[in-house]
């Protein structure tokens, strides 16, 4: 009986079929008057056609990526100037670096944060260094943030507390850390700053916006503020030389911001920040390329060599560098290779202007680098092979001895002096020396000095002698 009465409920119930969606007029009319728009907001309208741009965007994209196969686009062509995408380009990182710059640390800031470091670390009784443990340091983060604000929070991540040596109580010093945000923030700042007078946003600074940096520079450099103003643009333009040569290896024209962020000129000029010269010595003074001290006296040299006084360098002229000791073959491979040839095209018209001396200075004074050995070895290398064989060491050495004999020095054999660089080096070629041995062997400086200066080779003749003088005063 229940049996039946169900079966028969079920078969009236699909007898009465549910009409579909589509054929009922109100979702006709609802449909129709949603897909008109006249039922959204504008904001949904705005979206909507939002929503439609960047689908056609995106095909044609797509359209385009099919035609042009798997090679993907690889050059994009800069704005014009004074176009309405180059105005929102340079809007747009001008907000950008302003907002990067408000949140770098301020130098009330980083007081606020070493007097927190301070409070709230504890003594060594064996060192007496101020250290602080990880409980420590996110406690102090934690003071640094009411006091300071978020903007400190990112120095006190776990990782960071992981970069510094610790002891056995698994503390770490809170003078390092101290230094580490500080030279993050100073990091920051210079990399904003370069960015900004990056004219072109390609990551690069050409010589005159270096040279703008520079002296945007000078005024919170101590060391630099009381430089007379006309000698203002020889120094930026001495200064900024350093940074390309080191920076620009190809001498393409310009220096990879980053390269620059990392390199140790950086850190040389910014030494320049220490408050009293009383403390640094001349010597140290005179070594340091970004020194007043150091500009007067490139310009000096540069003036005193410069005979005729029109504003190059002779052969003639140059071989009075260093009171004469470098060697007339090596004097005629720079002008071969790092001197330009004057426009007239005459034979006497290759001269060395002033870059090109800034060139030659900083690769004589930093011989160990790779970039001045670099400048020394296209010299060493007489017939551009790239290497050095036997015969050209002993072309080479042969002005040096005939200056060492002149100096009146006791007679060497060449070929005493030629083995000897031979052990020096190891290259491994036997039979040839190319600028990867030099480097590898740590003493390129040292033998290139000893091929092209009679000094350099009489300072490595001598080098126990002298060695000696070095460590009686210390022992005094």
């Amino acid at each position: 009986m229940y049996s039946g009465s169900s079966d028969g409920e079920s078969h009236e119930a699909a007898q009465r079929k549910i009409p579909p969606a589509s054929s009922m007029p109100w979702v006709r009319n609802l449909r129709r008057y949603i897909g008109s728009g006249a039922g959204l907001g504008s904001e949904a309208l705005m979206e909507l056609e939002t929503k439609r741009i960047l689908l056609d965007i995106f095909k044609e994209k797509q359209q385009k990526s099919a035609e042009a196969g798997t090679i993907p686009s690889f050059y994009k062509k800069k704005p014009e100037e004074g176009s309405i995408s180059h105005r929102v380009q340079r809007l747009a990182k001008y907000r950008f670096l302003n907002k990067q710059s408000d949140l770098l640390l301020n130098a009330d800031d980083l007081d606020a944060m070493w007097v927190c470091l301070r409070e709230n670390c504890v003594i060594d009784d064996a060192t007496g260094a101020e250290k602080m443990n990880y409980e420590d340091f996110c406690h102090i983060a934690s003071v640094c943030t009411e006091q300071i604000g978020p903007k400190c929070r990112r120095f006190f991540s776990p990782s960071n507390f992981m970069k510094f040596e610790k002891d056995e109580s698994g503390r770490i010093a809170i003078l390092p850390f101290y230094l580490y945000v500080m030279r993050t923030v100073s990091l920051t700042q210079a990399r904003i700053d370069m960015s900004e007078l990056d004219e072109d946003s390609d990551g690069f600074l050409q010589p005159h916006e270096m040279e703008a940096y520079i002296r945007g520079l000078i005024p919170n450099l101590a060391q630099l503020r009381d430089m007379p103003a006309q000698f203002v643009q020889m120094y930026c333009r001495i200064a900024a030389h350093k940074f390309f040569f080191f920076c620009d290896p190809h001498r393409r024209g310009k220096a990879c911001i980053k390269k620059v962020l990392l390199s140790n000129c950086l850190q040389e000029l910014m030494e320049l920040h220490q408050e009293s010269e009383e403390e640094v010595t001349d010597t140290e003074q005179a070594e340091n390329w970004f020194s007043l001290t150091s500009a007067q006296r490139i310009c000096d040299m540069f003036l005193a060599l410069d005979k005729d006084m029109n504003g190059t360098l002779s052969k003639q002229e140059l071989r009075e560098y260093a009171e004469g000791t470098l060697t007339e073959i090596f004097i005629e491979r720079v002008f071969d290779e790092h001197v330009r040839r004057g426009k007239s095209g005459g034979g006497n018209a290759r001269e060395m202007d002033f870059e090109s001396f800034l060139d030659f200075v900083l690769a004589l004074e930093n011989k160990d680098t790779p970039e001045g050995l670099t400048y020394l070895f296209r010299c060493l290398d007489l017939h551009g092979r790239g290497y050095l064989t036997t015969a050209d060491i002993h072309s080479l050495f042969r002005d040096v001895h005939q200056k060492w004999i002149e100096g009146g020095n006791y007679e060497l054999c060449i070929e005493d002096v030629r083995d000897e660089i031979w052990d020096m080096v190891k290259p491994t070629d036997p039979l040839k020396i190319t600028l990867s041995d030099l480097l590898s062997c740590k003493q390129g400086g040292t033998v290139a000095s000893m091929l092209i200066d009679v000094r350099g080779f009489w300072a490595h003749d001598n080098r126990e002698n002298l060695l000696q003088e070095e460590e009686e005063p210390e022992e005094e």
